[in-house]
């Protein structure tokens, strides 16, 4: 139950839902990488908010407007130094990760491409940085180039930058592939897109959870994050837009609260990063996240990180010795998601509701990478996928877990 670089015992303490019973077995909660948990604190925070301190934000001049305004604003400064950027006018406010790249997809690149123009993609992207380029595709004749991961799940950075040819104009990469825990090289690939003049966006919806992220190091244009993998509320989320795309874009959702004026016959919008974020935001959720967000600063990225190797390390040479379990990818430094099918006909979902009846919580499918299914030449897969207040003990519940579905189904 400890860990050499992080009070787990008093972390899992801070996270109520931990302390459940699934099953009659206590929770093993591996589905991490589609949501985490929330500690208290970010409870407490939503309940306040709610409770005692709701209104609309902007322009209300009244106390609880006031008030909220104050805390909603605040998170965006809260972001910009978690991720790194250099100017919390850079941090657009959204739901989430999905909402931050289609408004790139549709606020940037609908302005900047044309028919015949590339995006360059790896075959192990979220359907969110996926779909939004089918309807440049589709709608203007834009190009998809797909950057295949070798045999061992890896990416190589290298591959991505020569796909980059004269009619890129975007290169979109995840930075942690949700079903392979690949660490793709982003600094790199960043470095040499922006020597040939090709702006990057990177989805840091699961490596912005696992170690530490600089916006600016990293040299990205976009950088999207999404709250409920951040043990912040879902609903909640941002994007990291450089200031230069910033001026190269248009509203995406037009609006309340994104215009400085509007008449009969002309509208004018507001500086960025209000132009962009339309309507009423999702003020209780950002508040939330921008607590979840100081949470996690407050123990230390660096040493998430190192407990989360610990426990991915372990678990690699816990599952390794299961010699009818096929993990998907082995790269060299992945993050601690684990993908595996067993060996015979045994459905993903069959596997996951055994698991379940033993407490453990993982999910089952195909985790919204349909290209990197087909690329595996699977259908689905079960993933467990960790986070920092998940212990050694829980690994080896994991791995009982197995047995009995291999003994069951194998």
């Amino acid at each position: 139950m400890t860990s050499s670089v992080l009070d787990v015992a008093a972390i899992r303490a801070d996270f109520p839902i931990l302390s459940r019973k699934v099953n009659g077995k206590p929770l093993v909660y591996l589905d991490n990488g589609a949501s985490a948990q929330k500690p208290q604190v970010v409870i407490d925070a939503i309940t306040k908010a709610y409770a005692e301190e709701y209104a609309n934000v902007h322009r209300g001049l009244h106390f609880l407007s006031n008030l909220a305004t104050e805390k909603y604003e605040s998170v965006r400064a809260v972001i910009a130094r978690f991720l790194g950027a250099p100017d919390e006018n850079e941090i657009v406010l959204n739901s989430g990760t999905t909402e931050g790249i289609n408004l790139v997809a549709y606020g940037w690149a609908m302005e900047n491409l044309q028919a015949g123009d590339e995006i360059v993609l790896s075959v192990m992207e979220h359907h969110a940085n996926i779909v939004p380029w089918h309807f440049l595709r589709e709608r203007m004749g834009v190009v998809l180039k797909w950057v295949d991961t070798e045999l061992d799940g890896s990416l190589d950075a290298g591959k991505v930058v020569d796909a980059i040819g004269p009619r890129t104009k975007l290169v979109a990469i995840t930075q942690l592939s949700n079903v392979l825990g690949t660490v793709v090289d982003v600094k790199t690939i960043c470095a040499e897109a922006r020597a040939k003049g090709v702006p990057v966006l990177v989805d840091g919806s699961q490596s912005a959870v696992h170690m530490p992220v600089n916006v600016d190091e990293i040299g990205c244009d976009f950088f999207a994050i999404t709250g409920h993998k951040l043990y912040g509320p879902s609903g909640s989320g941002a994007i990291y837009i450089r200031k230069e795309r910033m001026a190269e874009m248009r509203p995406f959702i037009g609006g309340g609260d994104m215009i400085r004026e509007v008449s009969k016959d002309a509208v004018t919008y507001a500086d960025p990063p209000m132009k962009f974020e339309a309507g009423t935001p999702g003020i209780v959720q950002t508040i939330g996240l921008g607590v979840a967000l100081d949470y996690m600063m407050s123990i230390g990225m660096d040493k998430i990180a190192a407990h989360e190797k610990m426990l991915c390390d372990y678990a690699r040479a816990k599952l390794d010795g299961l010699n009818w379990l096929n993990v998907q990818g082995n790269a060299p430094g992945k993050a601690a998601i684990f993908s595996f099918t067993l060996n015979g006909a045994a459905h993903a979902h069959d596997i996951s509701t055994i698991l379940d009846k033993k407490g453990v919580a993982v999910r089952a499918g195909q985790h919204c990478t349909g290209p990197l299914m087909t690329h595996l030449g699977l259908t689905a897969t079960c993933r467990a996928s960790f986070a920092m207040y998940n212990t050694t003990d829980e690994v080896d519940v994991l791995v009982e877990a197995l047995e009995l579905a291999h003994e069951l189904l194998g």
